[in-house]
């Protein structure tokens, strides 16, 4: 078996770039990460896994086989029209984002107009530091199989799920409706029945009525950890969800009201002062009174 050691560029070195220079660099591939704002963080970061930062963009995407365009949501497009007039034939644009189908066309639009370069949609289907490269990605477009044999040499759990860019995505922004809408539930119900002193008995009749889901054990920690951790981020993706919604006509009530929440819990950290690993070990009693104090 051939090795495959591509030269490899991420673009955004937050919490998912830094888990795929460390896996891929780990793998034989020469890897540079690109960020708009280059911490003491990410530069300890880079010197472990062995990744290079460049300071510009070009030099990031100069001779990179693989782009992996890893940014927070709103930040899409924008990423995807400066690299356009970058890219060259050969290349593969790998859009990681979590963004609205639309959003994905229009990047797709960008890059292929500029030249020859080949845009990979790609949803990731669930959080990637458990699992890492094992998360399941689903691919889209016209480069999704040729692009999909390369991750899937680098060890990715990718698989292609259609040649027209935007249903992959819309798979993930319909799940993100539950699954983000679930975890700002969560903080809302457990913190108005923590402030009662009821808490036990409503994790108890949640329990009696899922009983596989874990509601007596680390379920509610980790659903409210995921909002304390990354709300910010999960409701910018939540606004890409809105215009997946009104994009066919569906009214998004609940997930307007989920932007909010999510927003709401890491607004009232800051007001404290507070740093998500402040509150580490999370267990989100102690994490809800840190923030709003006690009754």
């Amino acid at each position: 078996m051939t090795t495959f050691s591509p030269r490899v560029a991420l673009i955004g070195f937050g919490e998912v770039g830094g888990i795929l220079a460390q896996e891929l660099g780990a793998q034989g591939a020469r890897v540079t990460a690109y960020d708009r704002q280059i911490t003491p963080a990410m530069i300890a970061a880079a010197e472990r896994c062995g990744c290079r930062l460049a300071e510009r963009l070009p030099t990031a995407l100069a001779d990179a086989e693989l782009i992996f365009s890893v940014v927070t949501a709103g930040n899409t497009l924008a990423v995807a029209e400066q690299c356009a007039p970058l890219l060259h034939a050969g290349q593969y644009f790998f859009d990681l984002n979590s963004a609205a189908p639309h959003t994905k066309r229009a990047a797709a639009q960008v890059i292929q107009r500029a030249g020859d370069a080949r845009y990979v949609e790609v949803a990731v289907m669930a959080p990637v530091p458990p699992k890492r490269l094992q998360t399941p990605l689903l691919l889209g477009g016209p480069a999704a199989a040729e692009g999909g044999e390369r991750l899937q040499r680098l060890g990715f759990n990718a698989s292609v799920y259609s040649e027209r860019i935007g249903e992959a995505s819309a798979i993930k922004m319909c799940r993100s409706v539950m699954i983000k809408g679930l975890e700002a539930l969560t903080v809302e119900c457990l913190h108005a029945a923590r402030r009662y002193g009821v808490e036990q008995p409503v994790l108890d009749s949640l329990h009696a009525s899922f009983p596989s889901l874990g509601w007596d054990d680390r379920l509610p920690h980790y659903l409210i950890s995921r909002v304390a951790e990354h709300g910010r981020r999960r409701a910018e993706e939540m606004g890409e969800v809105v215009k997946t919604l009104q994009d066919v006509g569906v009214e998004p009530h609940q997930s307007r009201a989920t932007v909010l929440s999510q927003l709401g819990l890491v607004e009232a950290m800051k007001a404290q002062e507070i740093g998500y690993s402040q509150l580490e070990p999370f267990v989100w009693q102690q994490a809800l009174e840190a923030i709003y104090g006690k009754l």
